[in-house]
């Protein structure tokens, strides 16, 4: 996933690495630090679309300075992570913004994910990244 940041206060979240071989929606939340990555129901902003491609391209309007972004890949469509047998690791790919993956114990915090709208930096890459089966 790649973001770029405008003039006009827009990001434009490009996901990549998605296996569009299996069903569902790929879903991108844009997250304030309350909620995130866990209560999408808290996200500030959410998109989604078919996970019919390998890459997509969202554009959000940003209305935080700082943020993180998570994507999930919502194969069974009931719009939050699905765990394996454990009820522990998630059975979807995800990916978060910073590079951030899932670690050994759980999920990217929000301040290892963050960005911010005044960062010179204009580009981040992230994969979607799924369980090993």
């Amino acid at each position: 996933m790649s973001i770029t940041y405008g003039m006009n206060r827009e990001i434009v979240v490009e996901v990549d690495g998605v296996e569009s071989s299996r069903p569902g929606n790929i879903i991108v939340f844009l997250f304030s630090e309350d909620g995130f990555p866990k209560k999408h129901d808290r996200a500030i902003s959410m998109k989604s679309r078919r996970a019919d491609q390998s890459s997509y391209r969202f554009t959000f309007e940003l209305p935080v300075e700082e943020f993180a972004i998570k994507v999930l890949h919502d194969e069974d469509e009931d719009g939050k992570v699905t765990k394996n047998w454990t009820g522990i690791i998630p059975a979807e790919g995800l990916g978060f913004s910073n590079g951030q993956t899932l670690g050994p114990f759980g999920p990217p915090s929000f301040r290892k994910s963050k960005l911010s709208a005044s960062e010179e930096k204009t580009l981040e890459k992230i994969e979607v990244v799924y369980p090993k089966s």
